[in-house]
């Protein structure tokens, strides 16, 4: 007969160890999702800034995996698929018994309605914006430019750019707000210092576009980080990531073609950091 006391019982010893354990588990989240990304970025520009002028060079938003397209295709499905198997990990690592980390993050379906207007209502506050950064970056010779990839290679394309905008909302959202946030506040972070620091980390993600592009992902931090404590609710801010990367990956060609002088360059490409979108 097994004695209860041979149990490990919850109370102030399981609570030191969950503490002294958080820190390691933030890290070897981090380094195996958007720290990885942010690494690499940061590291793609310092190499750009040191080889030529920021405004004579290029990165590309999807590059391809392969010359042939139905390769390219499924390269480009198995990128997706094992980015978003990431998060299913943050989601495990946040769920506990009786509570659902979907719902507690507010990433389910109950006020779908409401969420997708606030995040309609994003798009227009963070997206226009955002466009016009990156074009101002561009016209002072500060951004790297971006080149999307073109429609019109295979009927599938844009498919897997939708894919791929819905991934970068659901890594973003749910690891900078949904894990971050619940960890760095279990370590006892202020919520200024947990808004702020998660922005940071937004911005050094997207470094290799540019430090305008940077600081512009940074207010994208604030503004999402405050809505979030706000609304307490993930929905919406990756439904308003989403749309915002649908229109840049889909639209951006069609801006490419009219507006060249701003968004198409000319010499050699840098290569796009790993992981990122």
């Amino acid at each position: 007969m097994i004695r209860a006391s041979a149990f490990y019982e919850p109370g102030i010893e399981q609570d030191t160890f969950r503490r002294r354990r958080l820190p390691w588990e933030i890290a070897l989240v981090l380094l195996v999702s958007v720290g990885q990304s942010a690494i690499y970025s940061v590291v793609s520009f310092i190499r750009a800034a040191t080889r030529a002028p920021i405004s004579q060079q290029q990165t590309q938003l999807n590059p391809s995996r392969s010359a042939e397209p139905l390769w390219d295709a499924i390269y480009q499905f198995l990128d997706i698929f094992f980015s978003l198997a990431l998060v299913a990990l943050v989601v495990y690592l946040l769920w506990e018994p009786g509570l659902s980390a979907l719902r507690r993050i507010g990433l389910d379906f109950r006020r779908f309605g409401g969420d997708a207007a606030r995040g309609l209502l994003l798009v227009a506050v963070i997206g226009a914006p955002g466009i016009g950064v990156y074009a101002a970056g561009r016209a002072l010779g500060q951004s790297i430019a971006v080149i999307p990839a073109p429609l019109d290679s295979s009927w599938w394309v844009i498919g897997l750019l939708i894919l791929a905008a819905l991934r970068a909302g659901l890594t973003e959202e749910v690891i900078f707000l949904g894990y971050l946030f619940d960890r760095l506040r279990r370590l006892g972070w202020s919520w200024t210092w947990v808004i702020v620091s998660t922005a940071l980390l937004r911005g050094s993600y997207h470094l290799y576009q540019g430090w305008p592009s940077a600081l512009g992902n940074v207010v994208m931090g604030l503004v999402f980080g405050w809505c979030y404590r706000r609304w307490g609710r993930a929905m919406p801010l990756v439904i308003a990531h989403t749309v915002i990367d649908i229109v840049a990956f889909v639209g951006y060609p069609l801006a490419a073609a009219w507006w060249p002088g701003i968004f198409t360059p000319t010499p050699s490409p840098t290569p796009t950091p790993s992981g990122t979108p």
